[in-house]
């Protein structure tokens, strides 16, 4: 049975920046900064060798670090990828946090993800599904013993959160279905022809999940001894992010409860009691901003709630995520971050309420910061050359933190006081094996003085005398950044004899909102001077060969090589992927109809502005050779692109070719099609850009 590979962060991110991640700001260029960042070097008695495509397998995902009530663990999860059974799993680990062997808390054969202790030390409960299952929570008794099944939900649990007592937990569950709910009442499941998809709703279709119907997300309050349930919301609105308030009375939750939820982005925070006896029906209206509040995190004494909020409607995607506090019982919110003008993320209160943790975006860095509860300054408590993805606060000032480096996948460092110490070590070993390539940190200025940022990773034994081909390498979203996070798709482009250029080009986050918007119905005409901005600069600095240039990229970073190819006929090779060609057949066909509507208009009332910026309307222009790949099911950006782009290219005489992964969304997971898009990526560069035969040759 194939089964979706996890995405690591240093894959590409989906064109409306689902995933987004990162910001910018207008600087006018004084000097170029260059850090260079030495690969760190690792004990092995085996000569280390230059990274292939076989190690992304080998490499081991950690994530979700959960800190034991009594400071001694750390639960966490380590997700694998069997390239040959094409399946991928997660288990549970734990570390002692003075030190000593890692303990697997889940076997082998079933994957277990979300660890969350419950507050009194007891139990460690976890997400897992049971062959041909749904998904349950399952507990695990802290001084031994087999897993048990602690829910048995028709539907399966989406996500749920231990209560401060820990006698229940706030579930997630989507509406069951009809007919399954028939079906258990019955005790028989009736075989019957899939129905057909009734569409009502505006946003009706979703990547990964198809059409939308109104089955919605909701909340419930499970009883952990007497293991009953208790709808807590409901109405015509998805619930999520709930969080317990300390007192155990209240949760919070985030819910675009707008009269049309699928017209905008609105969402807010709420508030409903623990025990309320009419499905939410009587809620608190925490937030009223009209742009997106979420995340919501409760002060130590219950009264107020911090959150991230987008206030800044006009910007809509664009806009910087500030930090906010708003009373528990509504009212207005009060932004801290205003003057910082940089995205914030998992805003936490102290243990005193004295202050708030959150997670810093700025500049090519993702900090772990802490700022007065009041307002004011920010300290930094983790940064660097590091980029912070997520962390937990534990008892006594304790924090364990989700960290990568250039040459460093995620692993779990502890943070005491000041004292920065990293726990795990999971792909120590591999690593130790391998010569990556040493990696830049740079700016340069773009053709209008901008001040842009960005990486370059070079060849593994980089010779500073020899020019090397370069691959220009453009992230998805936009709304995203490269960080000092370590990339497994640059290295292994280095590896096989690149330069790599990463450019955080306008549009990107990390650097404040006017540069983020700088997009703004001008998909790519900034952007492209950017980007071609950074392949100047690695050709200025003496590491790239002027006329062996390849370009690509992932979702919009495929967009953005689309406009690249029809505006100059520099790069001899190029692969575009899960890429925008003619944005107008997109309307009403892709998951984005706010977003396009947002941005451009409706396209019959705005058709001059769809026409002026789709790359289609320039394809002649393209001679260079472009490989074009998709997932078969991608609803995020659909296959119709690539394939509109495959024929144009195709009746034009171009070089061209078109790979369609089955059975795929927007992200390529199934491990043998991960194999095989990377082996096309160096394969096609290797023909056109080095000019030699495939990489399997050389």
């Amino acid at each position: 049975m194939k089964k979706i590979v996890r995405e690591r962060k240093f894959l590409s991110l989906n064109r409306g920046g689902r995933i987004v991640n990162r910001l910018p700001h207008l600087l006018v260029m004084v000097g170029v900064i260059v850090i260079v960042i030495a690969p760190s070097a690792g004990a092995t008695d085996t000569p280390a060798r230059p990274m292939k495509v076989d190690d992304y397998f080998r490499f081991c995902d950690v994530g979700d670090p959960q800190i034991s009530p009594d400071g001694k663990w750390v639960a966490y999860t380590i997700s694998t990828t069997d390239l040959e059974k094409e399946s991928s799993q997660t288990r549970i680990w734990m570390s002692p946090i003075d030190g000593g062997d890692a303990v697997p808390m889940t076997a082998k054969g079933k994957s277990a993800w979300r660890p969350r202790w419950s507050p009194d030390g007891r139990y460690l409960a976890f997400l897992s599904a049971a062959k041909e299952g749904k998904t349950q929570v399952w507990t695990l008794f802290r001084k031994g013993g087999d897993s048990q099944q602690l829910t048995d939900i028709l539907q399966g649990v989406r996500s749920y959160e231990w209560s401060p007592d820990s006698a229940r937990m706030v579930l997630v569950l989507k509406d069951p279905r009809p007919e399954d709910v028939e079906a258990k009442k019955s005790g028989k499941k009736k075989k019957m022809t899939k129905p057909p998809w009734v569409i009502d709703r505006l946003q009706f279709k979703s990547d990964y999940v198809g059409y939308l119907d109104r089955l919605r997300t909701h909340l419930y309050v499970f009883d952990v001894k007497s293991k009953t349930t208790t709808q807590i919301t409901s109405g015509d609105y998805d619930d999520t992010e709930p969080v317990w308030s300390p007192d155990g009375r209240m949760i919070a939750f985030t819910s675009n409860r707008t009269a049309e939820p699928d017209s905008n982005y609105n969402t807010d925070i709420w508030v409903v009691a623990a025990d309320n006896p009419d499905k939410g029906r009587t809620l608190i209206q925490v937030t009223s901003d009209p742009g997106p509040d979420s995340a919501p995190a409760w002060s130590p004494d219950s009264s107020k709630i911090a959150h991230r909020s987008a206030p800044d409607t006009a910007a809509m995607l664009y806009a910087t995520r500030h930090l906010a506090v708003t009373p528990a019982g509504g009212g207005s919110s009060r932004i801290l971050t205003r003057e910082l003008d940089r995205n914030i993320y998992s805003p936490r209160f102290s243990a005193d309420g004295r202050s708030i943790f959150f997670v810093l975006e700025d500049s090519a860095e993702s900090r772990l910061v802490r700022i007065p509860a009041k307002g004011g300054d920010h300290e930094v408590l983790i940064g660097g050359e590091s980029s912070v993805d997520r962390y937990v606060k534990g008892p006594k000032g304790l924090i364990a933190a989700l960290v990568s480096r250039p040459h460093l996948p995620a692993e779990i460092f502890l943070l005491k006081d000041s004292d920065l110490q990293q726990l795990t070590h999971v792909n120590a070993e591999l690593l130790a094996g391998l010569r990556l390539g040493e990696v830049e940190h740079v700016q340069f200025p773009s053709g209008d003085g901008t001040e842009i940022e960005g990486f370059i990773i070079k060849p593994p034994g980089f010779d500073s005398n020899f020019r090397y081909p370069v691959v220009l390498k453009i992230h998805g979203g936009p709304q995203s950044q490269y960080d000092h996070s370590f990339s497994y798709e640059g290295q292994i482009f280095a590896a096989a004899g690149y330069v790599v250029v990463m450019p955080n080009p306008r549009g990107s986050t990390g650097y404040g909102q006017d540069f983020c918007m700088a997009t703004w119905q001008d998909l790519e005409g900034i952007a492209y001077e950017d980007v071609m901005a950074a392949v100047d600069d690695v050709i200025a600095r003496g590491y790239g060969d002027p006329d062996r240039l390849g370009v690509c990229g992932w979702s919009y970073g495929g967009e953005l090589t689309n406009h690249v190819i029809t505006r100059t006929d520099r790069f001899k090779g190029a692969c575009t992927g899960a890429s925008t060609f003619i944005y107008i057949s997109n309307y009403g066909h892709d998951q984005y109809q706010r977003w396009w509507e947002f941005e451009l208009g409706l396209p019959w009332e705005n058709r001059e502005m769809w026409e002026e910026m789709e790359p289609f309307n320039r394809v002649e222009n393209i001679t260079t050779p472009t490989l074009i790949l998709c997932g078969e099911k991608d609803w995020n950006v659909p296959v119709i692109n690539s394939e509109q782009l495959y024929m144009a290219l195709k009746r034009l005489g171009r070089i061209t070719e078109l790979v369609v992964y089955p059975g795929e969304f927007h992200g390529i997971g199934t491990p043998s099609y991960v194999k095989d898009k990377y082996t096309r990526y160096l394969d096609w560069f290797a023909k056109y850009v080095k000019g030699k035969g495939t990489e399997a040759e050389e």
